[in-house]
Parts: C-alpha cells; structure tokens; sequence
C-alpha cells in the first residue's frame, strides 16, 4: 500500500514541475518578445515609459476582473496582504523595468541584461542566507555554466563601456527582478496567482503614471505604423500584443510557475528569456544572431538542466517573506 502511494505521489510531483517547466517557458518566451515589439514602437517615436505604461496598463485592464472572481470575497486576503502586493509592484513590476531603461540610457544594452540577469544567483543567496536553503554542488555548478551561457548570448566578449550609474541601474533592476522570482514562488500568502499578478500591475502603473507626470519617465506617443520583419501593421497591434501577451500571459504564467517549482529554479529557466528575446529580434526585426550567442543559448539550457538536477525531490517549495 505505501508502495502504491509514493508512486501516486511521485506522479504527482512530476506532473507538477512538468506544468511548471511548460509555464515557465512560456512565461519566458512572452517575456522575450516585449524588446523586440517595443523596439518597433520606439522607432516610430514612442518613448520606452509609454509604451511600458501602456503594456503594464492593458494588462491590469485584462486581469483584475478575472483576480476579482477568483478572491471569491475573500477581500480580507487584499489587506492582509498590501505590503505583498505593493512591494510586488513596485519592485518587481515598475522598478525591474524602470531601473532597466535607466540601465540602458548609460551603458550598453549587453552589459545591462547581464547585470539584470545574475538576479537567478542573487535568489540562491537570499534562500541560503534567509531560509538556510543551502545550494547543492550541481545548483552552484548550473550558476555557473548559466553564467557563462548568458555570457556568450549577449556577447559580451566583444568589449562593452561600463559606466558607475549604469551598474548602480543595472543592480537595482537585477534587485527587482530578484524580488519577482521570490514573491511569485510564495505560496503562503494565499494569494491566488491571478491576484497578485493584477495587484502588481496595477500598482506597477500608477507608479509609472506618478513618474510620467512629474517628468521622472518621458511619456511620447505615436500613431505612425510599424514595420516588423518587413510587413507594417497598425500601431495598435503591438501595443495589445505588449499587454495581453508580454505581460497578462507572461506574469500570470510566472507566478504559475514560481509556485511550482519554487524560485530557485524558476528563476533559472526564466534565462530563456534573453534567449526567446534574441530569436524574437531575429524573426521581427532581422537582427541574426552569430554563432556564439547560438553556442551560449545552448550553454543555458544545460546551466538549467545542471539547477534542476540540484533541485530537492520536492518542487514548489514555498518560501517565506520576512
């Protein structure tokens, strides 16, 4: 009989990281599309603020009624809950993203996602000092190769200009996206994902809208159409492309994931992202990648493959905020 019930429950348990792996994926690769289509607004005169506001705007617009069905009148899990949702938003939502285009304005866009993306090795260390989550030998190994992969993808190599206020961005992006992989993977708040995702979107955009108004973020539109992969479309269409699939499918489908596989590892097959980005601009804008951003999206995957092997037997491991 015990026989019996490890094997429904090991069942289980691959049934779950398999959902999560496939969520995570997909989180990542709408992710990775967002670059690609705000580079084609941008270069009909959108600023990055406004078309991140808009992004961030048509998404909540799509998810809070759903997040409002799914509370069921539980609005007593909002107030216990505010700090969550507010540090969810401004962190991991406005911040990540307003840091990165700070990031950008002062330093090579390479060197500025490389920075960003150490955040998988900066939730190693907060599980281990926080939580005594101690990272296996092959964890510790994946980083590493996951590094070295990121390395080669972004083509850092070549030689890239560093600037202080450009790093001090980049490390406060990297700090916001931290911030996503580890609330997105607590399951003890109760939040269902759908919530959180619409809480922090919501509160992420009235950020960005303080921002815009006082200046601190530059809000340009255009109407002009945009060119991608040689085809012109209306304006609009990437805009809706932005909210609906780059940030209400991508954040709901993250913190699916998160919740399934736990931070650690969330945070890592979340890499895919600067991969998913790079094939994007490829197909959309014709940006080929050489050969040895093509080595290192492999490098990546085995990196991913290594942090999965080091992963406890049990996945989804909730995390606790302090």
């Amino acid at each position: 009989m015990s026989a019996v019930a490890d094997d429904v429950r090991t069942a289980r348990v691959r049934s779950r990281v398999g959902a999560g792996l496939g969520f995570a994926v997909l989180s990542a690769a709408s992710f990775g599309l967002s670059g690609p289509l705000a580079r084609g607004l941008m270069d009909t005169g959108w600023t990055a603020g406004a078309a991140v506001t808009v992004r961030i705007a048509l998404a909540a617009a799509v998810l809070v009624p759903p997040a409002l069905l799914s509370l069921r009148g539980r609005w007593w899990l909002l107030r216990r809950n505010a700090g969550t949702i507010l540090l969810y938003g401004v962190l991991a939502v406005a911040g990540a993203q307003f840091a990165y285009f700070q990031a950008v304005s002062t330093m090579a866009v390479a060197v500025a996602l490389l920075i960003e993306y150490t955040a998988p090795v900066a939730v190693i260390g907060w599980l281990w000092l926080r939580h005594a989550q101690r990272p296996g030998r092959r964890t510790l190994a994946g980083a590493a190769v996951a590094g070295v992969g990121l390395v080669l993808v972004l083509d850092v190599l070549s030689g890239a200009s560093v600037s202080t206020a450009g790093v001090l961005w980049a490390l406060a992006a990297m700090t916001g996206a931290a911030t996503y992989f580890v609330i997105s993977a607590d399951e003890g708040n109760g939040l269902p994902p759908l919530v959180l995702a619409a809480g922090g979107l919501v509160t992420g955009g009235a950020l960005l809208l303080a921002l815009g108004a006082i200046g601190l973020v530059p809000m340009r539109a255009a109407t002009q159409p945009v060119t991608y992969a040689g085809h012109t479309v209306a304006w609009w269409l990437p805009l809706l492309a932005l909210g609906l699939i780059t940030a209400a499918l991508s954040y709901t489908t993250g913190i699916a994931a998160g919740r399934r596989l736990g931070s650690r590892l969330a945070s890592f097959v979340a890499l895919l992202e600067v991969l998913a980005a790079l094939v994007f601009a490829w197909l959309l804008l014709g940006q080929l990648p050489d050969l040895v951003q093509l080595v290192g999206g492999v490098v990546v995957l085995a990196g991913v493959v290594l942090v999965k092997l080091g992963e406890p037997r049990v996945a989804g491991e909730a995390v606790e905020l302090p």
